[in-house]
């Protein structure tokens, strides 16, 4: 049974992306197959289950990592949390989005780098010690980074609940990545727990799955009624947002004179953010039941996290196969 779970696992992994637009659009089909995951706070509970997958796969010499490239690693930090979060904050301007659009686009840009960008690092033979200390990093600092961040790139246009934001990220990241650290920790030896970790990489992203189709629920109204000029304009953004991260993140490994496996990992943990928080974030404190009754344009805010969630996949892959294609054409 294991060893099937496993297979799925890794089939899960390797076609993230289409397993995602998939399930976005069962959801958009048949919305209320996940209108439980808006229930009670479950989108929290799912994230939760991501991060705590997430410290599972982290060993103590993934922290060591960070003490023997400080530099490599402050300069990964610096790189995450000024390019995305001061370019989405531009494009809001550049494209005249609503607030609550411009809230979601910027809180993708202010969380953490992604999960599955270690996954893209391996497939483009970057540095993938580096990618697993850059996501740790930025993931250790979001509960401060992400809500200060948040609050001055987006306070002008709606309220921030810094101190929440704050509170939540802590209580849905960083203490489940501890407990899963906890985990390897004490259970890293065991054959049953090894196994159990080759499972982790489907359950991730079945949790980022179920979100997804839990925001496509709750903005389905929004959809139907806006259509493809919504789902085109929001798309047109993450585009934009998303190809600056890696083009940016690559041009600042080459400023420092990083190798091509370091650049290479730079561009993708910019370039790729933790859309997962994001939308759970948006949920949480920009389209709350109190936020959608007082205006209901607030549901606007978790589209740009949900389609990030999808699209991030999709150019992750992409980016990693661009650089193996250009390997194999320079040996040629």
């Amino acid at each position: 049974m294991i060893r099937l779970l496993q297979s799925a696992s890794r089939w899960l992994s390797t076609y993230t992306s289409y397993f995602i637009i998939a399930i976005a659009v069962i959801a958009f089909l048949s919305p209320d197959l996940f209108g439980w995951v808006q229930q009670e706070n479950r989108s929290s509970i799912i994230l939760g289950v991501i991060m705590l997958t997430m410290g599972c796969t982290l060993s103590t010499q993934d922290f060591k990592i960070l003490l023997k490239r400080p530099f490599d690693i402050f300069i990964g930090a610096i790189a995450q949390y000024t390019i995305m979060p001061f370019v989405a904050w531009l494009l809001t301007y550049l494209f005249q989005l609503d607030p609550f659009l411009s809230a979601g686009i910027i809180l993708v840009g202010c969380c953490p780098g992604g999960v599955s960008s270690n996954i893209m690092s391996f497939l483009c033979k970057g540095d993938v010690a580096y990618s697993v200390g850059m996501t740790t990093t930025s993931t250790l600092l979001a509960p401060v980074v992400t809500p200060l961040m948040v609050y001055w790139l987006a306070g002008t246009s709606i309220e921030v609940d810094t101190l929440g934001m704050f509170q939540n990220i802590l209580i849905v990241t960083l203490i489940p990545v501890t407990v899963g650290c906890l985990f390897n920790y004490f259970l890293g030896g065991s054959s049953h727990f090894k196994e159990v970790q080759g499972v982790m990489p489907g359950i991730s992203v079945i949790c980022l799955a179920l979100i997804v189709g839990g925001v496509i629920y709750q903005v389905h109204p929004q959809l139907v009624s806006n259509g493809i000029e919504l789902i085109g304009l929001t798309l047109a953004v993450v585009f934009c947002h998303n190809s600056l991260g890696y083009l940016l993140g690559y041009w600042v490994g080459k400023l420092f004179k990083f190798n091509t496996a370091k650049k290479r990992t730079l561009s993708i943990e910019v370039g790729m953010q933790n859309a997962g928080m994001a939308t759970v974030l948006a949920n949480n404190f920009f389209a709350t039941p109190a936020a959608i009754a007082a205006n209901p344009l607030a549901v606007l805010s978790v589209i740009p996290c949900a389609l990030s969630c999808a699209y991030h996949s999709i150019s992750g892959t992409i980016i990693a196969g661009l650089f193996v294609y250009f390997d194999r054409k320079k040996v040629r």
